[in-house]
């Protein structure tokens, strides 16, 4: 890489692991950056989730406050993740790369759907929750331990936009704050990427100079995230998804 191309790459990680900490799809400005360096695709996706690794810790520390009191929900629906994570790592190396490409902006526009509809559909819920007795469940059910794998199983294979899938299931299922909520995304966006990544290590070639530009770049951009993100009102951070999701399928659809 030229010097210009490493600053440039260097900016894509901090952007991306502002936006990632905050709402998600950071991934939608790396990888356009490091295909524009040279590198092949699959290189610069596999490049890219190791990098981002040290932003999705970096903004979970950033979010540790909304992570109180989350253990159990965390370490369950982790696991749910780590599968889905490795699966569609296995997938990147298997598959054509548009496997994806037809459904994927399908899903991210459920999801910004589902995001908007959220307070609706939360209220439904918990009124017929009321009527017939059933308590919620914390950690969301066999129904969002499934729907985070699969979401997962995208997630391992590009991680675009999988934070805001992430955001639209646990605002159905679980009955908790946008804030905890996205707490809780980094810290299974930060399981994908790290499973994924450790099987990329045995299997695909890095282009370690990005991964380093990434990586530090991240990890300051998920601070940044974390301190801009915890501040905004659930409206505006809803109102930011809704922005970002809708940027990430044109992304999709053009490429």
């Amino acid at each position: 890489m030229t010097i210009w191309e490493m600053l440039a790459v260097f900016a894509a990680g901090i952007s991306a692991g502002t936006i990632n900490t905050i709402v998600g799809s950071g991934t939608l400005i790396t990888f356009p950056v490091l295909l524009a360096t040279g590198l092949p695709p699959v290189t610069a996706t596999v490049s890219n989730a190791l990098g981002l690794i040290p932003g999705s810790i970096s903004g979970a520390i950033g979010y540790r406050a909304e992570l109180t009191g989350q253990r159990s929900r965390v370490l369950r629906l982790s696991i749910a993740a780590a599968i889905g994570g490795l699966s569609g790592a296995v997938l990147l190396l298997m598959l054509p790369s548009t496997a994806f490409e037809t459904i994927v902006p399908v899903l991210v526009a459920l999801a910004l759907v589902l995001v908007i509809l959220q307070p609706r559909i939360t209220k439904a819920v918990q009124r017929r929750r009321d009527r017939k007795g059933t308590p919620t469940n914390p950690d969301g059910g066999p129904l969002l331990f499934v729907g985070l794998m699969l979401a997962s199983v995208y997630g391992g294979y590009f991680t675009a936009a999988q934070g805001i899938i992430y955001l639209a299931l646990m605002g159905m299922l679980l009955d908790d704050t946008l804030q905890r909520l996205n707490a809780t995304k980094n810290i299974l966006a930060a399981v994908v990427n790290s499973i994924a990544a450790v099987f990329f290590l045995f299997v695909a070639d890095f282009d370690w100079t990005a991964v380093a530009l990434i990586a530090v770049g991240s990890a300051i951009g998920g601070q940044l995230g974390a301190k801009i993100g915890r501040r905004l009102p659930p409206t505006a951070l809803r109102a930011l998804i809704v922005v970002v999701g809708t940027f990430a399928i044109i992304q999709l659809l053009l490429r």
